[in-house]
């Protein structure tokens, strides 16, 4: 039970996204069906706040770590939505955004909220 999430694994890219993809799934569970721009929001805080804590525990950086944990923050973000998802082109509709199915496909059954 101790290995499911600790600090050194908050730490990793893997760790700070699933933390990233949790936190956020979870929150915007409790908000409701039209919470997905909220998601995107809640995501984004959690992977800069997760970046800018590990940053803060780094003492061998100089100052150019907090420029730095910005642009890592960018990549957890990035890693927890699912990059490949990002152009539009990649999407699959979804009846909630009132897009059609093509014919002869099934609607996911993980619904993307990007």
């Amino acid at each position: 039970m101790n290995d499911l999430f600790s600090w050194a694994a908050l730490g990793t890219v893997a760790g700070a996204s699933a933390a990233t993809l949790l936190t956020a799934n979870v929150i915007g569970g409790l908000l409701g069906p039209n919470s997905d721009k909220a998601r995107k929001w809640i995501a984004l805080g959690v992977a800069l706040l997760l970046s800018y804590a590990t940053a803060a525990f780094a003492t061998d950086a100089g100052g150019e770590k907090w420029l730095i944990a910005f642009f890592n923050g960018l990549v957890i973000f990035s890693a927890a939505l699912g990059v490949n998802q990002l152009p539009p082109g990649n999407r699959q509709p979804t009846q909630a955004t009132g897009g059609q199915l093509a014919q002869g496909r099934q609607p996911r059954f993980v619904r993307s909220w990007v």
